[in-house]
């Protein structure tokens, strides 16, 4: 992309009223655009970063065996009737009645509606285990709306809903979600921390909340310090015991401000007591039968009787992991990106446009990176260099190449790892090959 035919209108100053850091940052790169309290307009730059998150949560959802479906973003609210949810979900949610006077409701999630997908299709045992998950604009009325698109009203969320035959087989259902969970956030660059949580209004009686920690997080978390350093576990016998793995962590103490236990923390080693500020970035159920019940979503089990299915729900918000990521990993300057979500891998920046030399090797910079899949984007505005070292940071690309009239003369280019603010001068070609490892 050719910086001066693409839209990304970055602002100096963030607006007063952006109250958190990913807020002002968004603002300030030009990502996001308010339309409404909430609500927001995805510009260029935020909307590439939110189809990467949303690819890499696809990509390992369908790796834990999940299927994918698109449900509607309104909803029947004879469906939420059914499942005794339409009086009790409260003010947040967003209530309609079409020129039919049928009652609707934009959906702040999806369990009615993939239960009466699944109880229309679905009659015996031998079809289950099923996993269908969906990515979809979901809204809840927040009744303060605010940081951005951490707390925003109109949001981007991944829903699996998983279906089993009883208990024990639901339960192997939720260790997949859970280890898929931790292989997805790892590919983004965070260190994730699973933490029992409130079942909330959803209901069950298992539940994790997927926490990483940041200086601006929302709210206060306590874990034991060894489940910060653990790695993701990677490929996994997805139809084998994932017990094992699951236990590794939640056998170690980790939970949320709502359902920290002092004294069971206080059991774990002093040196190993960590509490810090976190950022909810996912929430996995297990509820067992609370909708197959009175939605009479049943199977036929071996014994020939039919039994209500046992159900899982499993969220990540992923418009809400774009700011999640700014909170986590930022400076005074700007955004850092991890690699595998920044917008652009790498900025070319030619020092002056309109030079035979700096045009020739910003090019030849520029098709080379295209040519390793590297996503350049290349600034051939003819802004001051200082303020496009300034725009480049802010927007968080991974790393800069810079190309100026000495370093041609030179046979040099500069490159930046935006990160760690690490630079070198090299040969292009040198350069390249440091770019691309």
């Amino acid at each position: 992309m050719r910086l001066s035919r693409y839209f990304m209108p970055t602002l100096r100053e963030a607006p007063s009223d952006a109250q958190v850091v990913s807020h002002q940052l968004m603002l300030r790169a030009g990502m996001i655009r308010q339309e409404a309290a909430g609500i927001y307009a995805w510009l260029p730059l935020g909307l590439r970063v939110l189809k990467k998150i949303e690819q890499i949560v696809r990509e390992e959802m369908d790796r834990a065996g999940a299927i994918e479906v698109l449900m509607p973003t309104l909803q029947l609210a004879d469906l939420w009737r059914e499942s005794g949810r339409y009086e009790d979900y409260g003010d947040e949610m967003l209530r309609i009645t079409d020129r039919h006077k049928r009652d609707l409701l934009y959906g702040p999630t999806a369990e009615e509606v993939i239960t009466e997908i699944f109880r229309a299709y679905v009659k015996s045992y031998k079809d289950l285990p099923k996993n269908l998950y969906n990515i979809q604009w979901k809204f809840r009325d927040e009744r303060r709306p605010r940081f951005g698109v951490m707390r925003g009203r109109e949001f981007l969320m991944k829903d699996a809903y998983s279906f089993d035959v009883d208990e024990a087989a639901a339960r192997k259902s939720y260790n997949r979600m859970f280890i898929a969970y931790l292989n997805t956030y790892a590919r983004m660059g965070l260190n994730v921390v699973p933490m029992k949580a409130d079942p909330g209004p959803i209901g069950g009686d298992l539940s994790h909340e997927f926490i990483i920690l940041a200086d601006t997080g929302e709210s206060q978390v306590f874990c034991h310090k060894d489940l910060v350093e653990m790695g993701a576990p990677g490929d996994v016998d997805w139809d084998g015991d994932l017990q094992p793995l699951v236990e590794q962590r939640t056998n170690l103490y980790a939970a949320t401000e709502e359902m920290h236990d002092e004294a069971a923390f206080a059991q774990v080693p002093e040196d190993k007591r960590l509490s810090a500020r976190g950022i909810e970035v996912g929430h996995i159920f297990y509820f067992g039968e609370k909708y197959s019940k009175p939605m009479k979503a049943e199977v036929a089990g071996p014994d020939g009787q039919n039994h209500p299915i046992h159900g899982g729900s499993y969220g990540v918000g992923v418009s809400r992991l774009t700011g999640a990521i700014i909170e986590a990993s930022h400076d005074e300057a700007g955004i850092i990106w991890p690699d595998a979500v920044a917008p652009f891998g790498v900025a070319v920046i030619n020092l002056r446009p309109g030079d035979a030399g700096t045009d020739e090797v910003s090019e030849t910079a520029y098709q080379a990176l295209i040519a390793a899949g590297k996503d350049p984007l290349l600034d051939d505005s003819d802004q001051r260099p200082g303020a496009k070292f300034a725009a480049i940071d802010l927007v968080g690309i991974p790393w800069q190449l810079v190309v100026g009239p000495k370093g041609v003369a030179d046979g040099t280019v500069e490159i930046k790892r935006r990160a760690t603010g690490e630079k070198q001068t090299l040969p292009l070609e040198q350069a390249l090959k440091v770019i691309c490892a």
